[in-house]
């Protein structure tokens, strides 16, 4: 159970990449938006488009993660 739940964990790491990526990513775009307010509608699309995708990725992630401890107990 121990390496199992090794694989898990590492995983579940994939969520905290995708965190730090959207934090990032939002960061920027206020950024954008700061300096640019006319496109603030344009940034803000793509924004959300970008934090579906990195969200999809730590759902990946989390799945991967719960097949790993129920399919190899």
């Amino acid at each position: 159970m121990g390496l199992i739940a090794i694989g898990a964990g590492i995983a579940v790491l994939v969520g905290i990449g995708a965190g730090i990526g959207i934090g990032i990513a939002t960061g920027k775009a206020v950024e954008a938006q700061a300096r640019q307010p006319e496109m603030a509608g344009k940034i803000q699309t793509t924004l959300i488009l970008g934090a579906a995708l990195s969200e999809a990725t730590a759902i990946y992630g989390l799945i991967g993660a719960i097949l790993i401890m129920v399919l190899l107990k």
